[in-house]
């Protein structure tokens, strides 16, 4: 635990010198904030609380590009052969990763919600609770499938193609752009195997439904499952050198029920119900 510790610090002190974990972690997401909120919610306050919740998914999943990269870069560097001369493993030096990109990407969250409130006039808060639970599993479970993607590639180039195919996936047939609703019926069965799907419908209940922890149970359990799936991956896979196999053999997961569909359905039932209704006037 010590080891993690003083990895993480030190992993902290790297990140905020990296132009691409910053551009991920804090400018894209308030970024897209303005420009859904400006685009989507203009003139319709009653909408900022469904809106705010794929934005806070997509800072969330910001982790998966963030930590991808930043680990490739570091073994391309050769960084890592230098932590290799610790007496750490894959595992500690996996989970200081992930401690590590979670505190940082805590500030933007926080930064989110009270320009949602300041600025886009945010009707309340949603229970906090369950949108902090659903935050911090899901930065966990987005950055673990990061350094699974950075554990099986060797350059930047492979990376960066590999993360636009999935991110493409995780953007369009999630909810996370266009409400999964709308979206055709078999995307929607589709959309049960991607963890976004869980994220950004437990957010939507939380802050349009003010859903409680037991009642985004599901999608908790979701998340909770693919972290450890994706943790347990990453460090079987883990190299520290480009040059080394790729070792550790591993299984195949998932599978699930239509709950999931309802209740994407319900909040999104919830929203038109709410705009329905005559917004404070300005």
């Amino acid at each position: 635990m010590k080891h993690t510790w003083t990895l993480t610090v030190s992993r902290m002190r790297l990140a905020m010198r990296n132009r691409a974990f910053l551009f991920f972690s804090l400018v894209m997401p308030l970024a897209f904030l303005f420009l859904a909120m400006g685009i989507f919610a203009k003139g319709l306050a009653n909408a900022t609380n469904y809106i705010l919740a794929p934005v806070l998914a997509l800072t969330v999943m910001g982790s998966f590009w963030g930590l991808s990269v930043q680990l490739v870069m570091f073994r391309e560097q050769g960084i890592l052969r230098r932590f290799r001369l610790a007496p750490i493993g894959p595992g500690a030096m996996l989970a200081s990763s992930i401690l590590s990109n979670y505190v940082l990407t805590l500030p933007t969250v926080v930064v989110e919600f009270a320009l949602a409130k300041w600025m886009f006039h945010l009707q309340h808060w949603g229970n906090l609770w369950s949108v902090f639970l659903l935050v911090s599993l899901g930065t966990v479970t987005f950055a673990s499938l990061g350094l699974t993607v950075a554990s099986v590639t060797n350059t930047m180039q492979e990376t960066q193609i590999i993360n636009n195919l999935i991110w493409s996936a995780f953007l369009f047939l999630t909810g996370a752009t266009v409400p999964l609703p709308v979206l055709p019926r078999w995307i929607q069965y589709l959309a049960w195997y991607l963890p976004p799907t869980y994220l950004v419908t437990g957010l939507q209940r939380s802050l349009v439904q003010n859903a409680t922890i037991w009642q985004v149970r599901a999608e908790l359990l979701a998340l909770a499952g693919g972290t450890l799936f994706a943790f347990w991956v990453s460090q079987q896979l883990f190299r520290w050198e480009p040059e080394e196999k790729v070792s550790g053999r591993v299984g195949a997961w998932e599978s699930n029920h239509g709950q999931l569909l309802r209740d994407a359905r319900s909040a999104f039932d919830a929203l038109r119900q709410i705009s329905a209704q005559p917004g404070p006037p300005r």
